[in-house]
């Protein structure tokens, strides 16, 4: 557009000053050459004003740095035709009865628009929506994006916990025995790396728009994966009256150097994803998440306690030295988060909960099984190893 020059160089003068004079300077670099209206004309003023304030907060967080920040800085933001587009309620009117959307664009006011919604959505939508919608062009189709800001339910105070320990082979594993695999994701993305190293091969235009469909494809498929898996988590733990216990994983990615082989599957492990959709949607059932610290508990014994290395004896599979309890490796993980959720929780409410189903209770531990005898994990316990 002709005003583009201009209304970037406003834009940004009103960004960095923020007085109301710049303000009115960049609305009026914009509606001077355009049929705008004075709403839409104030609802781009803002997107622009946005785009340059995350570009600040980008470059204060560090993550433009040197020769990337030379050249954000040296360019104006340039915005696509199919880019979102901000809307309120004075250029955006729903009609849920209806289905249908009154929506304002640079043509005039279109009317009678239907969308399509789940009815749950749709219910969720006309009880909840505020705010602002968004406009998408995601693949060929236009999608409305609603905020809705729902009330949180009081959680009550749980019965127990259920551990649940994130891993690349097992996205999740509770401390009820319940293994969510991860091999299915893993060879899902092992194709799409083969599939991309193809495409890019042949370095086309063409190419480079596939690239980026299957590069949505496959993050739409792992985000399906881990809201089905926090889905199920939640309901078990409301159905229970249990709250839910993770792992503290935050900076492993900078602690942990993976060999070569596999820092494919680390760097696209979606664990904080997992941990952000439990959260949320336990918030909205009213359960109770806490995170607790994650060291070492794939190799403490959650009947003696015994801490070592040694434990693991391999990835799947755990036996302690000193007590010779033995099951799988995951599972006894997710009994010592859910362990030290009780511990953690415990001066407040006081007695500690009862043990559940088939978990071991590291307060009071069992005599050791004898050998062959199936313990309470389920798993066979053997003597413990001599030590010379």
């Amino acid at each position: 557009m002709r005003f583009e020059p201009v209304f970037y160089r406003c834009s940004g003068e009103a960004r960095r000053s923020g007085s109301p004079a710049a303000m009115r300077r960049a609305g009026e670099c914009l509606g001077g050459d355009t049929a705008f209206g004075a709403q839409a004309a104030v609802r781009t003023v803002k997107k622009v004003i946005d785009a340059y304030a995350s570009h600040g907060a980008r470059v204060r967080a560090g993550s433009r740095a040197g020769l990337r920040r030379a050249k954000a800085d040296c360019r104006a933001i340039r915005f696509r035709s199919d880019s979102a587009q901000p809307f309120d309620d004075r250029m955006l009117s729903w009609r849920y009865d209806a289905g249908t959307v009154s929506i304002w664009t640079t043509e005039g006011r279109l009317k009678g628009l239907r969308f399509v919604a789940d009815a749950a959505q749709l219910a969720l939508l006309k009880a909840h929506r505020r705010g602002e919608s968004d406009l998408v062009s995601r693949d060929g189709k236009w999608l409305l994006i609603a905020t809705c800001e729902v009330t949180e339910p009081e959680a009550p105070t749980p019965d127990d916990w259920i551990g649940v320990d994130r891993g690349i082979v097992n996205l999740a594993t509770t401390s009820d025995g319940e293994n969510f695999q991860g091999r299915r994701l893993q060879r899902y993305r092992r194709w799409h790396a083969l599939k991309r190293s193809e495409l890019q091969a042949k370095g086309t235009r063409s190419a480079a728009r596939r690239l980026r469909r299957r590069a949505r494809r496959e993050h739409r498929h792992a985000t399906h994966l881990n809201h089905a898996i926090a889905k199920k988590l939640v309901a078990v733990a409301q159905r229970t009256g249990r709250g839910i216990a993770l792992e503290d994983l935050s900076g492993i990615r900078d602690r942990v150097r993976p060999r070569r082989d596999q820092r494919a599957a680390h760097s696209s492990w979606p664990f904080h994803q997992l941990g952000t959709f439990i959260e949320y949607k336990a918030k909205r059932a009213g359960v109770l998440v806490v995170t607790v610290d994650a060291r070492y508990t794939s190799q403490t014994c959650p009947r003696c306690g015994h801490t070592a290395r040694g434990n693991r004896v391999s990835r799947d599979m755990f036996r302690c030295r000193g007590c010779g309890l033995a099951g799988p490796a995951d599972h006894v993980a997710g009994i010592n988060v859910r362990n030290r959720a009780r511990s953690a929780w415990a001066p407040v409410n006081v007695p500690g909960p009862p043990a559940r189903g088939r978990a071991v209770d590291a307060t009071c531990p069992p005599p050791p099984a004898v050998d062959g005898e199936r313990d309470s994990m389920g798993a066979t316990s053997s003597p413990p190893r001599s030590r010379s």
